[in-house]
């Protein structure tokens, strides 16, 4: 990555720079120092012997650098979901065995509920969307479970932190989307 502030700077003073494979290039026989590299590079290039690496405008770098940062943000923010899952887990709450995704809105809304103090499964399950397949009665019994203090503020923390990667994630669409 060192190369890249440097590439920037001579783009900005419109030298054109070329970015090379090294595994590309024979290495220099004998003894090797970085200057004679330096001049085994200018005598290939004299020659037209290097191809340079694709490096797209600046616009596209841009979006690029966007996507990857939003990419990364979902992998940070999937390691949360696994910690909530987790929390779940070992409190015996079995919510994710009849809700395929505890960070949709069912979900939320009874992770929320069970960080906010609600006890009773029959009261969480409540909760559910019409679009949820499971009954009430089915979702209230995977929410029998051993209601841990350090467990749910487990659950509590990592709830947090998933929101607040959501808000980022949402950040980057609008970049990407500017």
């Amino acid at each position: 990555m060192y190369w890249i502030p440097l590439f920037g700077v001579l783009e900005e003073r419109g030298i054109e720079g070329m970015l090379v494979d090294p595994r590309r290039i024979k290495n220099v026989p004998g003894r090797k120092t970085d200057v004679w590299d330096c001049q085994w590079l200018q005598q290939l290039h004299t020659y037209g012997l290097l191809s340079g690496a694709f490096r797209p405008d600046g616009d596209i770098r841009r979006l690029r650098s966007y996507l990857r940062q939003r990419a990364m943000l979902l992998e940070y923010a999937s390691h949360h979901v696994q910690h909530m899952q987790k929390a779940l887990t070992q409190m015996n709450v079995k919510l994710y065995h009849v809700i395929s995704d505890i960070t949709g809105n069912t979900g939320t809304e009874i992770i929320e509920a069970i960080v906010g103090g609600q006890r009773d499964p029959r009261q969480v399950a409540r909760l559910q969307d019409r679009r949820i397949r499971a009954d009430e009665k089915t979702i209230a019994k995977s929410l029998q479970g051993h209601w841990k203090e350090e467990h749910i503020f487990e659950l509590a923390q990592a709830l947090e932190l998933y929101r607040l990667y959501q808000d980022k994630i949402a950040e980057c669409d609008r970049e990407i989307e500017a």
